[in-house]
């Protein structure tokens, strides 16, 4: 890719980046968010057409100005947000074999045998434990990426584009979709790797390429480089240290939970003090989700009683729940933390507008005060307050998915995988708002795969398996071999 730039709204999102990849390699794409590298490849995989410079394949320039171009020249790409890829309605085998049903939509018949067989190798090949028949509906996050992974493999593909592909997968999904990766460059196909998990990178990748601000700033190779290296160079300075200094004011009990049994969630106990952080933590799958959605009111509990402030209180829908002053900010932000379509004013300002009304009517200069205050808070890169959220980057979303509540001053904030899909420096930004939370006396709990969050950013933690607590722990008291333990079942 030579001389790339293209423009949107309001924004430059890339500035003359060039850029080289190989087959039989594995390469890694990183930057803060925003820096332009999901950019990059969605113009390589004929997301964007409307770009400026030039693309050569084997020397030769090549023309891809929509996703079937780049098909045609084998450049497949697996998106970050599963959901907005995948057709729900549709069976797992008809979501793999999505291209070769419209190639061959000229055909009379589909051959289900000759699809199901087709979509079950590929499925045996990434072992993968699922029927092809099975709705993608009922699928879990982790699964819908799996699908995805198996549909881009299924045509003659030459680069594979992956754009945060492990962030919904266990360590166990991840080390299956390290061997398909490794599988793949020993075909001679290239691998494109987006993420922000540095050592994931250091573990399997080749060679790194890192941007910032739309333009290209260091290519390396790994062997070549530190991640300390490579942290600088995308945020352009040196990193501080990674979590916050906190001062540990415990208070009063702000939530109690007993005996709470809802869909997945069986029995759990767990309280969390005002001006503390808890952890809830176990590996992918383990039910840390349904925990936070049955404490929102999202699913309904059969059993069990939940206290906020001493006082029992029962959550029929989500919108209870904040009137009682607990709030969720939950894992897939652009399906349910966000409005995408709305602008930026009107997804910080939506949980406060009857704060912003005067005899019914919203105050429209309050409102723009309101959302421009935020914006400089959480220092969200924006052109304007206006600009919809759909075109900002995944931490900028997550700064707005937290922000919006930060306004309406819950007392209990719910945290579930707040950092998923967030580079390094804006997870600082991430944890200073949540260490001000405790320091204000707010409760926090705190939802995480990642050991190191949990041990950098919590004062306790339970530890979920199969949905239950299968343990509670003082964080300074603990150990991640212990906390691994009890997250494999151990008792």
């Amino acid at each position: 890719m030579k001389k790339i730039s293209i423009a949107f709204p309001g924004v430059q999102a890339l500035n003359g980046v060039d850029f080289r990849a190989e087959t039989g390699r594995v390469h890694a794409l990183i930057g803060a968010n925003g820096a332009g590298k999901s950019t990059l490849m969605k113009i390589l995989s004929g997301a964007y057409g409307h770009y400026e410079g030039n693309l050569l394949l084997n020397g030769e320039q090549v023309e891809i100005r929509q996703p079937a171009d780049a098909k045609k020249h084998g450049i497949q790409m697996v998106y970050q947000e599963v959901d907005t890829a995948l057709i729900p309605n549709l069976s797992v085998g008809e979501n793999i074999m999505m291209d070769q049903l419209v190639n061959g939509a000229d055909k009379q018949w589909i051959e289900w045998k000759r699809l199901w067989s087709e979509a079950e190798a590929l499925l045996k090949k990434l072992n993968i434990p699922l029927s092809p028949k099975k709705p993608v509906s009922d699928l879990t996050l982790a699964e819908k990426q799996m699908v995805l992974i198996a549909r881009a493999i299924s045509n003659d593909c030459r680069f594979l584009i992956l754009d945060e592909p492990t962030a919904p997968l266990s360590q166990t999904e991840t080390d299956e979709l390290f061997r398909v990766v490794r599988d793949l460059k020993q075909q001679h196909v290239s691998i494109i790797f987006i993420s922000h998990r540095l050592p994931e990178l250091f573990a399997i990748c080749d060679d790194i390429t890192v941007m910032r601000n739309g333009e290209l700033v260091g290519k390396k190779q790994i062997a070549e480089t530190t991640q300390n290296d490579v942290i600088e160079m995308m945020l352009g300075r040196k990193m501080d240290e990674q979590f916050p200094a906190r001062k540990h004011q415990k208070g009063d009990v702000l939530l109690r939970v007993s005996g709470l049994t809802a869909r997945d969630v069986h029995g759990v106990d767990l309280t969390v003090h005002a001006g503390e952080v808890v952890g809830l933590t176990g590996l992918v799958g383990a039910g840390k989700s349904e925990i936070n959605k049955a404490l929102f009111g999202e699913d309904q509990h059969t059993s069990g009683t939940v206290e906020i402030n001493g006082q029992p209180v029962s959550f029929r829908s989500p919108h209870d729940a904040v009137k009682k002053g607990l709030v969720l900010v939950p894992e897939e932000r652009r399906r349910e933390g966000v409005f995408v379509s709305e602008s930026v004013l009107a997804n910080l300002t939506v949980t406060t507008l009857g704060a912003l009304a005067k005899r019914s009517f919203i105050s429209f200069r309050k409102e723009k005060e309101t959302a421009a205050a935020m914006i400089e808070r959480l220092d969200v890169r924006t052109p304007s307050a206006q600009t919809k959220v759909r075109y900002l980057s995944g931490g900028n979303q997550q700064k707005i998915a937290i922000g919006k509540w930060l306004l309406a001053e819950a007392d209990v904030y719910l945290f579930d995988e707040p950092t998923k899909g967030v580079d390094v420096g804006a997870k600082r930004e991430i944890f200073d708002l949540i260490a001000e939370l405790a320091a204000r006396g707010k409760g926090v709990l705190y939802t995480s795969s990642e050991m190191p969050e949990i041990f950098g950013m919590t004062d306790r933690m339970y530890v979920v398996y199969d949905g239950r607590i299968a343990a509670e722990k003082e964080t300074a008291h603990t150990t991640e071999e212990e906390v691994m333990y009890y997250s494999t079942g151990g008792n």
